[in-house]
């Protein structure tokens, strides 16, 4: 499986992050873009560099580099996965604006009709945000806003970010054994009351 990873300069660079982590330790491989802005807020939000960011992937490329393999529909992936995706993304997506190598692979992604995940992150979202999002999901990209859930009981912000990272690869039937234990199951009362 060959898997496109791209972050963008919204907060949230660590579930991109977290994303190359798993998946290095896989028989995945992985083509990474970053913009300009992800590399800034990759050095901000998290103990990492850009560079040793990059060197998680299996690839990397400029995102100026609108040459590279993953800028052709010939060249073939399974899907994308934009963690996170800014709302300038999310808008040059949805109107074709393939202007960089981010935008000209979910392009791609899109014509191939292969999986796009979209982490999207903006709180609060006005109208152009959800009118963007309803339109790409009707064009089968899979909107995938990271929402903490709390029935696992997550102890730390690894927990938090690790389930959503967890949510994101089940898109692409990628099921690590690490999300196992902490999957929903049933409530607890229910499962009491069954014994």
């Amino acid at each position: 499986m060959k898997i496109i990873v791209a972050i963008t300069g919204a907060t949230g660079a660590m579930f991109g992050v977290r994303l190359l982590q798993f998946l290095k330790d896989t028989d995945i491989e992985t083509h990474l873009v970053l913009s300009s802005w992800a590399a800034a807020t990759i050095q901000e939000e998290t103990p990492y560099t850009a560079k040793e960011v990059s060197q998680l992937a299996n690839y990397s490329y400029s995102n100026k580099d609108l040459g590279a393999k993953i800028s052709s529909g010939s060249f073939q992936v399974d899907g994308m996965i934009v963690a996170p995706c800014t709302m300038k993304t999310l808008a040059s997506i949805r109107v074709g604006l393939g202007d960089n190598l981010i935008t000209r692979a979910a392009d791609v992604i899109l014509k191939e009709r292969k999986k796009l995940v979209l982490m999207t992150r903006e709180t609060p979202l006005n109208d152009i945000h959800l009118e963007n999002m309803l339109a790409l999901s009707r064009m089968g990209a899979v909107i995938l806003p990271p929402m903490p859930a709390f029935y696992n009981h997550p102890q730390s912000l690894d927990d938090i970010v690790n389930h959503i990272v967890f949510r994101t690869l089940d898109q692409f039937n990628v099921h690590l054994p690490e999300a196992e234990e902490k999957r929903w199951n049933g409530m607890l009362k229910n499962k009491e009351s069954a014994q």
